[in-house]
């Protein structure tokens, strides 16, 4: 009788017993899978603004340069093989290849440490940051409401 039960339950929360073939047929059906669709729709949005002349929509709304500002101009520099111009427009440019590495192989890595990387390059994001915007010779990390968007709108300027 539990037993009966406890298949019943089993096949209500799991559904029933099916091969891995079964399952990646049944699930999939021939549809893109879901980071694919966002990945595309970024990359649409990002295209649209580029043609509308907005590089960047952070600065764009804001007028405040945001912690990666800089990130794409380095790996153009990089794939130049303008090393040092890479460091300035942003020193790290490096970070996005360790974090994809890390989440390939997210599951062969200990969540602890996945937590502990996480946390320290969003701290080491944002020293960097904070250090950018206190030098006032850096002409990639800008302070500047007054010429973003929102406070256009907002104040009429």
């Amino acid at each position: 009788f539990f037993n009966i039960i406890a298949t019943s339950a089993a096949n209500w929360y799991n559904g029933p017993k099916r091969s891995k073939g079964e399952r990646a047929v049944r699930e999939n059906k021939g549809a893109l899978p879901p980071w694919l669709g966002a990945v595309l729709a970024v990359v649409l949005l990002y295209g649209g603004m580029e043609a509308l002349g907005i590089t960047c929509p952070i600065r764009f709304f804001t007028g405040i340069s945001c912690a990666g500002c800089g990130m794409s101009r380095a790996w153009l520099a990089l794939l130049r093989g303008d090393i040092s111009a890479a460091w300035g427009y942003h020193p790290l440019f490096w970070t996005p290849v360790l974090a994809a590495g890390l989440f390939l192989f997210r599951r062969h890595i200990p969540r602890r440490v996945l937590r502990g990387a996480v946390w320290a390059g969003a701290a080491l994001f944002l020293a960097v940051y904070a250090l950018r915007m206190a030098d006032p010779g850096d002409s990639i990390v800008t302070f500047a409401p007054q010429t973003g968007f929102l406070f256009r709108v907002v104040f009429g300027a």
